[in-house]
């Protein structure tokens, strides 16, 4: 369910950005770099939202703490577990809006103008 999420503000954000794309493609930007350019977006808001994710949860585990029985609310493996499943996700849902921005042809993006 959150990749099906993250995959639809990935294409979103990369719709938005089409005439931008358009514009770069137009002045000679390479599909790579264009790759590069929608990825590193996409990169720095998924180490805000697992930051952010991340102290929520070691806060609501202290609050939470004296509810567990024998159960420790600070497990690593747990955290790491869950970051990297976030990861695995992010990335999957960006592989179609990154293969999209590399195909932007910028007389069309840029017609609609």
């Amino acid at each position: 369910l959150a990749a099906i999420g993250l995959y639809g503000v990935m294409a979103y954000l990369v719709e938005s950005r089409s005439r931008e794309i358009g514009i770069r493609m137009a002045c000679g930007a390479r599909p790579r770099t264009i790759l590069w350019l929608v990825f590193s977006g996409n990169l720095r808001l998924v180490v805000t939202g697992l930051s952010v994710g991340l102290v929520l949860a070691w806060i609501l585990a202290q609050l939470l703490q004296s509810l567990l029985y024998r159960v420790k609310a600070y497990d690593p493996a747990t955290y790491l577990g869950a970051m990297a499943v976030i990861c695995a996700a992010v990335l999957l849902a960006s592989i179609i809006p990154l293969r999209r921005a590399a195909r932007v042809d910028p007389m069309i993006v840029l017609r609609y103008e």
